[in-house]
């Protein structure tokens, strides 16, 4: 039976060593942007890790195995799913989250990992930092669609940071962010006290916590490595003494939540949130006139928002993307140097207690 996850030798090796890794998900090549400037970005964002001292490691699905970290031949083969003259073996990529990812490697199909596909790897192989554009959210009208993504109990869950510029513009950005204090999420600000809105640099939505300055990243990876000491704590005081039976690590799991860091798009390339809005209501009149809905919406939304802004919104997803690289390798770096292989603070008398 061939293997459904392989993780790459540079990736395992930094790993093992407790170096910085950063992860990139790959919907964004998939279904995000066109070919070949999907394959020009995917190699960009890893270039930006690699110059601050961390190993990349995209994630995505390629005839039903899953890659952590691919060669630039894997990429591009990732890549060239996306034009619609390449037809594949395995049919068209699909988009995959974290319940998806089985089926997938199943079936032997590709796939681009959303937020939550790569969140689920990432915590199969011990990533401790994610890189991505926006995450998805609480769509507009979820009283009616009840549509709210899987990024976001993704995120709850997992060990992994997740970097991004906030969430998509076209969701209800006010409810996302509700969500995320009722799933248990620290949302961070990095260099902003305001929730970005992917396109503009702010929401109006106020943060409780930010960091800013050059001990930015430091203060997020001990934040983090605190985190995961205090879980850890958490488990072994839960864990049942009688061997034959499975530990009770339910709160454990939940304790601290997950970890959200936000950094706006860079100024100079930031579309006013008043002309974005107007782009993003014709853009989902359109989506309902053609009767567009699930998986296919938000694809379907971003490529209007392109025709209407002239590209300046492809411009921008472009620029937040590489930031959001940098900030993600930054974090990642960080932690190396204060935390374990396994996120844990290196330093135990670091931990007090009174």
């Amino acid at each position: 039976m061939r293997s459904v996850l392989v993780v790459a030798d540079e990736v395992r090796h930094a790993l093992t060593a407790g170096a910085p890794v950063v992860a990139f998900e790959s919907t964004v090549i998939t279904h995000g942007l066109p070919y070949p400037t999907n394959l020009e970005l995917a190699l960009r964002m890893e270039e930006l890790a690699r110059s601050a001292g961390c190993v990349p490691a995209t994630i995505g699905v390629i005839d039903g195995v899953i890659h952590v970290g691919m060669t630039r031949a894997e990429l591009e083969q990732l890549a060239s799913l996306a034009d619609a003259d390449v037809v594949a073996a395995s049919g068209p990529p699909v988009k995959a989250s974290s319940f998806d990812l089985p089926f997938v490697a199943a079936t032997g199909k590709s796939a681009g990992t959303t937020v939550s596909g790569t969140l689920y790897v990432c915590d199969l192989v011990d990533i401790n930092v994610f890189a991505t554009g926006g995450i998805g959210g609480v769509h507009r009208g979820v009283g009616e669609t009840f549509d709210i993504s899987h990024d976001l109990p993704s995120i709850a869950s997992s060990r992994a940071i997740t970097v991004c510029a906030g969430a998509k513009a076209i969701l209800d950005l006010p409810k996302t962010l509700e969500y995320l204090e009722t799933a248990g999420v620290c949302v961070i600000g990095f260099g902003t006290r305001r929730f970005p809105a992917f396109y503009s640099r702010d929401s109006g939505l106020d943060l409780d916590h930010w960091v800013e300055g050059p001990d930015a990243p430091n203060v997020i990876a001990r934040a983090f490595s605190i985190r995961n000491e205090f879980r850890a704590m958490l488990s072994a005081q839960l864990a049942t003494p009688d061997p034959t039976q499975p530990a009770n690590v339910t709160g454990a799991a939940g304790y601290g939540g997950g970890m959200l860091v936000v950094a706006p798009v860079p100024a100079e390339h930031e579309i006013p949130a008043a002309e974005i809005e107007g782009a993003i209501q014709r853009a989902v009149a359109d989506a309902a006139a053609a009767g567009v809905h699930g998986k296919g919406i938000t694809p379907f939304i971003l490529e209007q928002m392109n025709r209407i802004t002239e590209g300046r919104s492809v411009r921008a997803n472009l620029a937040l993307l590489e930031n959001n690289a940098r900030v993600a390798a930054e974090i990642a770096v960080a932690i190396s140097r204060c935390a374990d292989p396994h996120g844990r603070l290196r330093k135990k008398e670091d931990v007090f207690f009174i």
